[in-house]
């Protein structure tokens, strides 16, 4: 049998073939975050598995399900079904608008009855699903006409409308960047990029008046002016900057934080949980994560360069953006290099949403890997 029936014959692969072609090098180091989660958020429970700990435990054997379905399905299943995934995400953000369930101030959850599912982390991974889907097969005359990306941004701004005004500025901003990061990916031209970034700036004054809360606002003079409403809108900021700081160099010992044990800082097990790792752990552990983080965006784009196919290529692409942008936003927030912002740190924070979502998406990398040689047709064929 030749080389190239053997790549056309990838899809009847036994599970012991994928298995052989499996990136452990991506795999490894997502499970290590995953590990020093559960040891940061049992600190943050006060030593106690309970309310944090065994609760994510949980989250992550069942999303190890979801990554490993992901992951050994053939690839041909979520070419079909890209934009199926798509249409229920944007489904559930719909459904949120009328029955969702509040939480802190922001209506962006579903209530399942046993687990609160917030879609807007689903329609990240949804929407690189579909925009890999939309492209792949797309040659260089057509990515240079800007009629073929007008399905692809309305995929884009609908989701991002619903989400805003759930209100989680947050996330559509991130599903704004990782769409941006796509478009810029596949060849579009750079003049468009200028336009819109010209008409932004244009539309900020309407966005600042009309489209922002007032909290929204008050947390972004909060970080133009740190100083302004350090018992208010700036106390979260305020707090993590000082138990980061506290860590110094090798931190104050695991679970002997100041701020994060005597309950100073606000949303330790979820938003903030890099400032409690900093705090307990040091300049040393924040830098280990940020380096197995940066581990994980590498292996990303060495998959991506290594699938021969356009849509494992943006599939890999696609996610190591919203990987980026995921941890890239929470800790500029938690530092106070950018206005604070309801953003997860990925594979940290607890929560099952962006747990799940997040999983679900190594596992889509790890299948284009499997699938890096096969040819592939617009209709997974």
């Amino acid at each position: 049998m030749t080389k190239q029936t053997r790549v056309s014959n990838a899809n009847m692969m036994t599970f012991a073939e994928k298995l052989s072609r499996f990136s452990w090098g991506l795999f490894v180091p997502m499970c290590m975050v995953l590990a020093i989660s559960i040891v940061v958020l049992y600190s943050a429970g006060g030593g106690n598995w309970r309310p944090y700990a065994l609760s994510q435990l949980m989250k992550i054997i069942l999303a190890f399900g979801v990554f490993f379905v992901a992951a050994f399905t053939n690839i041909k299943l979520w070419i079909k079904s890209a934009y199926v995934i798509y249409a229920v995400a944007l489904i559930m953000i719909i459904l949120v608008t009328f029955v969702g369930h509040t939480g802190m101030g922001a209506q962006r959850w579903l209530n399942l009855g046993f687990i609160h599912i917030q879609p807007s982390e689903l329609i990240k991974i949804a929407l690189v699903l579909a925009l890999a889907r939309y492209f792949a097969w797309f040659n260089s005359v057509e990515l240079g006409q800007f009629k073929n990306y007008l399905v692809p941004i309305m995929l884009l701004l609908v989701p991002f409308a619903l989400i805003v005004a759930q209100p989680d500025l947050g996330t559509a901003l991130s599903l704004g960047m990782i769409a941006v990061g796509v478009f810029y990916i596949v060849g579009a031209n750079k003049k468009w990029f200028i336009i819109a970034a010209i008409l932004g700036l244009m539309a900020a004054p309407v966005v600042w008046y009309g489209g922002l809360h007032d909290y929204q606002r008050g947390r972004i003079i909060t970080f133009l002016n740190p100083d302004s409403d350090v018992q208010g809108a700036g106390y979260q900021i305020n707090q993590a900057k000082i138990a980061f700081g506290s860590g110094g160099m090798t931190g104050m010992g695991y679970m002997k934080g100041s701020q994060s044990q005597k309950s100073f800082l606000p949303e330790k097990q979820t938003d903030f949980i890099f400032t409690m790792l900093g705090e307990e752990f040091g300049f040393i552990g924040a830098f280990a994560l940020l380096s197995i983080y940066t581990w994980i965006v590498i292996i990303l784009f060495w998959a991506a360069k290594k699938c021969r196919n356009r849509f494992g290529q943006l599939i890999c692409f696609g996610f190591m953006l919203n990987f980026f942008v995921y941890y890239f936003i929470n800790i500029s927030m938690v530092l106070g290099l950018l206005p604070t912002v309801g953003v997860p740190l990925p594979l940290m924070s607890f929560g099952g949403s962006s747990l799940l979502s997040l999983m679900f998406g190594f596992g889509l990398c790890q299948n284009a890997y499997i699938h890096k040689n096969q040819q592939l047709s617009a209709k997974g064929s």
